[in-house]
């Protein structure tokens, strides 16, 4: 069981859990999850367009998913208020962001003696850096990668003229739903996507995927033969790209508050104590490295996988490799077409603010700091990250990473199906 997993101590990335047998439970609940269940909650996300913080087009798709969460059966959606400084320019973060700087990693493959800093013909570079959040050294060509600021590369005049709505306001909300525990409702498991975006686009992948992904989970768990011993709170942050401050603002106003009764003796907990913060962004895109001139595949790989990643500079690093491990065997057993990798340099998402209080892990298309931060998704803050660019292959992509994280939390939160005739 992957709850046996977690209590082993000192578990090397050297000694990843066997699979293990089918739970029947667990494949019925994972069979409830499908491409075009995935494909329509996105569909539906993306007409908000790039769903920027502080925006109009922001506030009408929080309110959109908590109608959707409603609709599932939730009648307990709730939302964080927080506040943040105003714009210092029209595009990008509007306050330098404080969270570790993403590593300007490298793809796979050694350069040629003499490459290292050798520009490629569309700016990107063949060379070699190492992480200073804990990431890899990579090698190998790269492909430039920034925040598209320019209306105009926006080819659709519908999607054009949405996101060019303006920040209207420096309040924003995240929204979030609870499957309460049967057993133990005073506990629980967070699982996160950020459902804002930037660039003039649709952010369908950064981070609609991981919006989508996660509304869908919360899906499949309302269902009324469905129970669980412990909860597990379905969250969707805001303002990510702009600084992490929605989870920041989380963490800041709802830490202190876990495993609390209100009122006292009620049996009622508003924040149940946390047992482990799951993260999902990005996750449609692996289509390998930038080639010599800096493009990349428009074909996934055949060996795309799910990215499982860890902090190994956390405080809590050794649990949240175990819990790493425990979705890799997830996978394992129950992803239907793609295979989970485990790696220790998760950074630059709504992870951050959890991993040095809880086991936390992230759940992505790429390695982040190396793979991403090199190219590797010529989609990321670009006016193509749009509902059109992907093909079934990539939304397959998507919809492995929820049925690895689904059956990882049934089985450590103990879910069950109940008999109805």
């Amino acid at each position: 069981m992957f709850v046996a997993i977690l209590g082993i101590a000192g578990l090397r990335a050297q000694q990843p859990p066997a699979p293990h047998a089918v739970d029947p439970t667990i494949q019925t609940l994972v069979g409830r999850l499908s491409l075009d269940h995935f494909k329509a909650t996105l569909k539906g996300l993306t007409q908000f367009g790039d769903r920027r913080q502080g925006t109009k087009r922001n506030q009408d798709a929080v309110d959109w998913i908590a109608r959707q969460l409603q609709s599932y059966g939730y009648d307990n959606v709730q939302r964080v208020t927080y506040t943040f400084p105003p714009a210092t320019r029209p595009c990008g973060p509007s306050v330098p962001v404080t969270a570790p700087a993403s590593p300007r990693g490298r793809g796979m493959g050694r350069p040629r003696v003499g490459d290292v800093g050798r520009p490629t013909p569309t700016g990107g570079a063949v060379g070699r850096a190492g992480s200073n959040a804990g990431g890899s050294m990579m090698f190998g060509y790269t492909a430039p990668t920034g925040v598209n600021c320019d209306p105009g590369k926006q080819p659709d005049p519908a999607i054009r003229a949405l996101d060019s709505q303006p920040i209207i306001t420096n309040t924003a909300q995240d929204v979030y739903v609870t499957k309460i525990g049967t057993v133990h409702p005073d506990e629980m498991y967070i699982v996160g996507g950020h459902m804002d975006g930037h660039g003039y686009n649709q952010a369908a992948n950064d981070d609609g995927s991981g919006t989508t992904l996660v509304m869908e989970l919360a899906r499949v768990f309302a269902s009324p033969d469905v129970t669980t011993d412990v909860s597990i709170r379905f969250v969707l942050w805001n303002g990510e790209e702009e600084g992490l401050y929605g989870s920041r603002a989380y963490v800041a106003q709802r830490a202190s508050l876990q495993g609390r009764a209100v009122p006292a003796g009620s049996h009622t907990y508003p924040e149940p104590k946390w047992l482990g913060m799951i993260q999902h962004d990005m996750m449609m895109w692996d289509h390998g490295m930038p080639r010599a001139d800096g493009t990349v595949s428009r074909e996934q790989r055949p060996e795309a996988d799910v990215n499982i990643e860890f902090q190994s500079a956390s405080k809590m690093a050794g649990a949240s490799e175990r819990l790493a491990w425990a979705f890799k065997a997830a996978n394992e057993t129950y992803a239907t077409d793609y295979p989970a990798a485990v790696g220790p340099h998760m950074t630059n998402t709504d992870s951050a603010p959890f991993q040095d209080l809880v086991p936390t892990i992230s759940l992505r298309e790429n390695e982040r700091g190396a793979q991403i931060g090199a190219g590797w998704d010529p989609n990321w803050h670009q006016a193509s990250d749009v509902y059109t660019t992907y093909s079934d292959k990539d939304f397959r992509l998507g919809l492995n990473a929820a049925q690895t994280t689904l059956a990882a939390l049934a089985e450590l939160t103990g879910a069950k199906m109940s008999t109805r005739k």
